[in-house]
């Protein structure tokens, strides 16, 4: 989770909160969640597009 806080430019308390709306996708790997790459990309894609159609 520190990886992706880093990669997002968020607090671990952000990128939790994006987990628990499922905003951010991951997986569980022994009780921790994995957060792959390409969901930082996909969630990264998702609010650029709605930041340009605003």
């Amino acid at each position: 989770m520190k990886g992706a806080a880093n990669g997002l430019q968020l607090g671990r308390s952000a990128v939790c909160d994006l987990l628990r709306t499922g905003q951010l996708a991951s997986s569980t790997l022994s009780r921790a969640p994995r957060i792959p790459a390409h969901a930082l990309a996909d969630f990264i894609r998702t609010r650029l597009g709605k930041e340009a159609a605003a």
